[in-house]
């Protein structure tokens, strides 16, 4: 789907845009690969820049609240300083870079519902700047990915609903300032012990650090709480790996090892205004991490209704 808009900035007559992606789907670590269209206004206009920019939704928490912002985690500058004649037509191409640790939007085929994707173009011109088009991007898990997600299928847990949280995870390398969450209603032969699992991949070029995250059913004497297991895995392992077999020990190891995190300073909530996600994994609060984060403003109304049901299909 194309979306061509006049720059509101600039007013009426002023030049217009119209991104298009040659393939809006991706992976992490893959680009995306298009054309930035540019249409001369009733005037010549002074473009000092064109980028583009990778947004979504992320839930930010603020003192005793949460609340969801847009915010864009990935730009470059597709072209510098360019002079557009009244009704010139110019086509800009690009090839975007998508981070390795970029969120998967798209699995089986069907949007994970709770996440958002798009890619933002951004014209300056005498100092006005315009942030009018936007693109819908689905991205697909990598194969290592896809492994692991399949064995939660077949160990017969159920998607529940997947966001980001803004903040960093202890310990773990990450270049977003965000970590994306998936969460799990418990398969049946867990559920006597587990009544969610949250999966969270932080990938990178070399690999995938996997944490899970096991909310435990509490006793009729002990309150409920959460364990936290964190794995590292290669991208060459994908195919060379019995998953459910792996997934499956993961998950048992992680729930029979609460007193040992306890000890250690793991499992309780800590600066997480939910009282559950990452407990002490995560470092700090949310607040912590630097306001603004890559280019960083938080842009709440970004979308604009574009997207639509992101529970469903993407068209």
């Amino acid at each position: 789907m194309v979306f061509k808009k006049m720059l509101s900035a600039f007013g009426v007559g002023g030049p217009s845009v119209d991104t298009v992606l040659a393939n809006p789907n991706t992976r992490p670590g893959l680009t995306l690969d298009g054309h930035v269209n540019l249409v001369g206004g009733d005037a010549p206009a002074s473009i000092e820049q064109i980028t583009v920019g990778l947004v979504t939704r992320v839930e930010i928490e603020g003192g005793d609240s949460e609340y969801a912002g847009i915010m864009e985690f990935h730009r470059m500058a597709v072209s510098g300083p360019l002079e557009l004649a009244p009704k010139q037509q110019l086509a800009i191409p690009f090839q975007l870079p998508v981070p390795w640790e970029t969120p998967v939007t798209d699995v089986y085929g069907q949007r994970l519902h709770g996440m958002t994707m798009g890619l933002r173009t951004e014209l300056a011109v005498a100092r006005a700047v315009d942030k009018s088009d936007l693109d819908h991007v689905a991205v697909h898990p990598l194969p290592i990915h896809e492994r692991i997600l399949d064995a939660f299928q077949a160990l017969g847990f159920r998607f529940k609903h997947a966001d980001l949280e803004r903040g960093h995870i202890r310990g773990v390398q990450q270049t977003l300032p965000f970590y994306q969450e998936i969460e799990f209603f418990a398969a049946p032969q867990y559920a006597r012990t587990v009544t969610e699992v949250e999966l969270t991949f932080v990938t990178s070029q070399r690999g995938v650090e996997v944490i899970l995250e096991c909310d435990k059913r509490g006793g009729f004497l002990s309150a409920g709480h959460d364990v936290v297991g964190r794995y590292a895995v290669p991208h060459a392992d994908a195919d060379r790996t019995d998953w459910v077999q792996v997934v499956d020990g993961w998950l048992r190891e992680t729930t029979s090892r609460y007193g040992n995190q306890r000890a250690h300073g793991f499992g309780a909530p800590h600066g997480h205004g939910r009282g559950h996600g990452m407990g002490g994994v995560v470092a700090g609060t949310a607040l912590g991490v630097a306001g603004g984060l890559v280019a960083g403003e938080l842009i709440g109304d970004a979308f604009e209704g574009d997207f639509g049901d992101f529970g469903g299909d993407f068209e």
